[in-house]
Parts: C-alpha cells; sequence; structure tokens
C-alpha cells in the first residue's frame, strides 16, 4: 500500500476552506474511486486525471487507487481539484519528490492532453490559503494574472501537468504574475451630458456623498437612466482591499475580464426588469451562485422600469439592502456573499407615461396600482426620491451642467469627512451608521431634530425613515462643509424622501 498527498482549495460563497487529497494505491482490480462529498463534475475528474496522466507521459497505476478530499463532511464542488488529484496519485506512486508538494497548494481543471484550464473563484481560493498560512499556490497560467493580485503569497502558473511536474522535479521554472498597476485615467460618462434637471442631479451628488439609496420617477425620456449611468463616475475609487473584495464576487460568478483582473472602480450592475430573484439575489442548483446584488458590491445596483419588476423579486431586495449580505442555502450548503451595494430604482409615473400629466389617459386606480409593486418597506429604505419634470427648451440648447469631475471632487471631500469621523467605529459612509449611534452617540441639536419630530407625530415617516433621514441630512452637511447638520440641512433630508411621489 502507498500513500500520496496534495492539496486544494473548497471555495463556498466568497470563502475558501483548505481541502487535503489524499491518494491510496492499494490491491484490487484497477480502478479509481473518489469519497469526501465529491459532486458531479468532481465524480468524473478520476476519468480526466487518467487521461491527463497518461497523455502527459507518466504512468498510471495498474491498480486499485482510492482518492479521499477531506474534511470529508465539506461538500467539494466543481473541477478545481484536478491537477492537486493527479499529483496526489503521482506522489502515491513515488514519481515526485515531495518537499514542494507538501508546501504548495493547487488549482486548475485538467483537460484529457493535460493542458490546465482556468476555473472559477481562483482569487478567493488563493486568498483562503494565504489566511490558512500557505507559502505557494500554482494556478493555471491564465488565471495568473488574477491570482497574482493577492500579495504575501507566492503566485505561479503553468501551462499544464507537465510543466507542473517538471517544477516539483526541479527541471523547470514556472511562470510568475506580472506586476499590476491600476489604471491612471478610466474613462467615465459625464454629468455634464445631462441637461437640466437641477434636483435630480443634486439628489444624485447627495446619493453619493452618503451612499444613499436613490429612486427617480418622471415620463420616459427624461434622464433617469443617464443620471444613473453617471453615479459610478462620481464616486471615489475602491480601496485595495474593497478592490479584492469585489474582484472576488466576480471571479466565483464567472465574469471577470482575463486582461483587467481587478476591478477598481465601483461596479454598475443593471440587470433587466424581467429578471428572476435567483438571478437578482443569487441562486442555481448544488452550491448558489452570487446574483445581481452581490456583483453589485460597493458599487450601483440599478433597477430601470422597476415598476414592472415582480413583487417577490423587488421584496427580495429587502434582507441585502438591511443586511449588507445574502446567505443562499442549496444542496451542497450555504454560500454567503457580500452585497452592499447602492440602490438606484427608476420608473414611470404611471403606464401610459405621457411627457406631460394632463395628458395621462390612466385611470386613477391603474396610476396607483401600477407604483403599488413598491412596497411600503421597500420605499421606506430607500432614502431619497426624486420626480424628475420634462426640461425646459432653453436648457437643452443654453445650458451646461458641471461635469463629473467637478462633482466628484466635493463628493470625495465629503467621502473622507464622513470616513474620519465614523473610523473610530469602522463605517465608512454616512449609510453605514446604525440607528442608535445617530440618536445618542451623534445626537443633533434640539432645533435640528425638530423637523423630524414632527413629521414622526404627524405620522408621515416611521421611525427607520427618521434614522435614514438624519443619515442623509449628515451627508447634505458634509458636503456643504458644516460640522454637524442643523435645520436646513434635516428640511431637505426631510424633503428628499417625500417629492418622489408629490
Amino acid at each position: 500500500m502507498a500513500l500520496g498527498r496534495a492539496h486544494s482549495v473548497a471555495v463556498s460563497g466568497v470563502d475558501g476552506q483548505i481541502v487535503e487529497i489524499e491518494a491510496d494505491i492499494g490491491r484490487g482490480l484497477p480502478a479509481v474511486h473518489l469519497v469526501g462529498l465529491p459532486d458531479t463534475a468532481l465524480h468524473e475528474s478520476r476519468d480526466r486525471i487518467r487521461a491527463a496522466v497518461t497523455n502527459s507521459g507518466e504512468e498510471w497505476p495498474d491498480s486499485k487507487v482510492i482518492l479521499a478530499l477531506s474534511p470529508a463532511t465539506l461538500p467539494k464542488v466543481g473541477s478545481v481539484y484536478d491537477l492537486a488529484l493527479s499529483l496526489s496519485v503521482l506522489d502515491a506512486a513515488k514519481k515526485l519528490p515531495r518537499k514542494l508538494l507538501r508546501e504548495t497548494v493547487f488549482l486548475g481543471e485538467l483537460a484529457l492532453d493535460g493542458r490546465l484550464r482556468t476555473v472559477r473563484g481562483v482569487l478567493p481560493a488563493v486568498l483562503a490559503a494565504k489566511r490558512a498560512g500557505w507559502g505557494t499556490v500554482v494556478v493555471p497560467v491564465r488565471a495568473l494574472a488574477e491570482a497574482g493580485l493577492v500579495k504575501g503569497i507566492e503566485v505561479l502558473g503553468a501551462d499544464d501537468l507537465s510543466a507542473v511536474i517538471g517544477w516539483l522535479r526541479g527541471e523547470l521554472a514556472l511562470a510568475v504574475p506580472d506586476v499590476f498597476e491600476r489604471a491612471d485615467v478610466v474613462t467615465v460618462r459625464d454629468l455634464s451630458e445631462v441637461v437640466g434637471q437641477t434636483d435630480a442631479r443634486w439628489a444624485i451628488e447627495v446619493a453619493a456623498a452618503g451612499a444613499h439609496h436613490l429612486m427617480l420617477t418622471g415620463p420616459p425620456g427624461i434622464g433617469k437612466t443617464m443620471l444613473a449611468q453617471r453615479l459610478p463616475g462620481i464616486l471615489p475609487p475602491l480601496t485595495e482591499g474593497e478592490s479584492l473584495e469585489v474582484t472576488a464576487i466576480h471571479s466565483v460568478a464567472g465574469v471577470l475580464p482575463e486582461d483587467r483582473p481587478l476591478i477598481d472602480m465601483p461596479p454598475f450592475i443593471a440587470p433587466h426588469h424581467s429578471s428572476s430573484v435567483s438571478s437578482l439575489v443569487g441562486g442555481g442548483s448544488g452550491m448558489a451562485r452570487p446574483g445581481a446584488v452581490s456583483r453589485a458590491h460597493r458599487g450601483v445596483l440599478f433597477l430601470d422600469e422597476c415598476a414592472e419588476i415582480g413583487v417577490k423579486v423587488l421584496e427580495a431586495l429587502r434582507t441585502p439592502l438591511e443586511d449588507g449580505e445574502v446567505r443562499i442555502a442549496r444542496r451542497d450548503g450555504v454560500a454567503r456573499y457580500p452585497a452592499r451595494f447602492q440602490l438606484i430604482l427608476a420608473a414611470n409615473p404611471c403606464p401610459c407615461a405621457p411627457p406631460r400629466d394632463a395628458d395621462c389617459v390612466c385611470a386613477p386606480a391603474a396610476r396607483r396600482r401600477y407604483l403599488g409593486k413598491l412596497s411600503g418597506p421597500l420605499l421606506d429604505r430607500v432614502d431619497i426620491r426624486v420626480r424628475m419634470q420634462a426640461v425646459a427648451t432653453g436648457a437643452l440648447i443654453d445650458e451646461v451642467g458641471e461635469s463629473t469631475g467637478d462633482v466628484r471632487a466635493r463628493v470625495a471631500a465629503a467621502r473622507d469627512t464622513a470616513a474620519q469621523r465614523w473610523s473610530e467605529y469602522g463605517w465608512r459612509t454616512n449609510a453605514e451608521v446604525p440607528g442608535p449611534a445617530l440618536r445618542q452617540k451623534f445626537r443633533l441639536s434640539r432645533a435640528a431634530l425638530a423637523p423630524v419630530e414632527r413629521a414622526l407625530r404627524k405620522g408621515v415617516i416611521t421611525a427607520r425613515g427618521a434614522d435614514r433621514a438624519l443619515r442623509v441630512a449628515w451627508s447634505v452637511a458634509d458636503l456643504a462643509g458644516e460640522a454637524m447638520p442643523g435645520p436646513d440641512q434635516v428640511v431637505t433630508a426631510l424633503d428628499f424622501r417625500d417629492r418622489g411621489f408629490q
């Protein structure tokens, strides 16, 4: 009996766990048995690794082979274990030196001819290997740029199984990642292209300054989508930690571009209004994959024509809006994905949506029913609501609004002010500050709180709405350079919550 060992990583959601792969070559008829809760794709690796080993010029054992993946109770999903499985068999057959093999984590799917193919979730797998204290990880060459984003661990890339075997034997060197540099110039859509809509432009700026949720209503062609598309351009770039977090989610989703592996700008995700709950929140068979809310993490989730989206889909947003993450249970386990995004809703005021409200032919009940899909609890989580009006003729010809660069500078200054104020407590934006902290540790003056108390007495806002209005007031104050919100900033914040349906 001969035993071999290699290591890989199991990725669940954006979390990874080291998996030890043991190979036992014993007596019995030639066969390969795989144990340790493998899924269908992993079961099929028995044939892939055998063909890859023989086609790489190595000898496959002519006896019974048992492959065990530990922890045995952890579901194993996908083909990321192929490379480690093949090396554990060669180790059991005493064909490989053990020094490098025992110190390295191996990731990658094998083709029948021994080529290494990339897999989903390379970045979170490398991050998990680093956290577990491993010093070296070998990945497919196509995933080298992505894996190389992780600092503090040696990352090597191989084209095929033969190259990995040669490296383990000390016969050749593997590829190393190039030094990644952020782009100096990022092309964004300029805010100056949006003419008129002074209130909506101001609302976008306040929303960007505090990471607040926003709803835009108005007739078609008035600029709702244009404004939403320009919001990422006025947001600050992602920090290094945020970039890795967002990139890991996109890696697991399989949508990470190979030529630009690091996502260093806030993502902008705009799913179609016919999207399902699974496509929005996440889902799928086996282990759930991230949905639009997670791919929009640290960025913008834009739901155009939100009144056309199904009620169940819209209501599924309530939990991630509050918790900043989604937890999805499926057959192969529970996947956790971050989902701290900035929600932007856009809707027409009614089904016919004429340029002028006076020309509307909808019955009053139809108008109420159209936006009635947006429940009170969901709208209560939207901090800013703006009703956009038709643009005056002169604005199309003469008016030139502020550029994205000018607005971005003010937003960056406001964000820095908020980050410094909340840094002691671990919050980065005004939208993240819990209500109790606003009401107790950072309580405003009695004069500033008076408008909120009047709104509560009249039943105009809920307790949650009062907290959200206070957060918006802090953002308005930050943009104005004020140390604390006063009555004017609080009134502005309350006005933002009411103007959407006036």
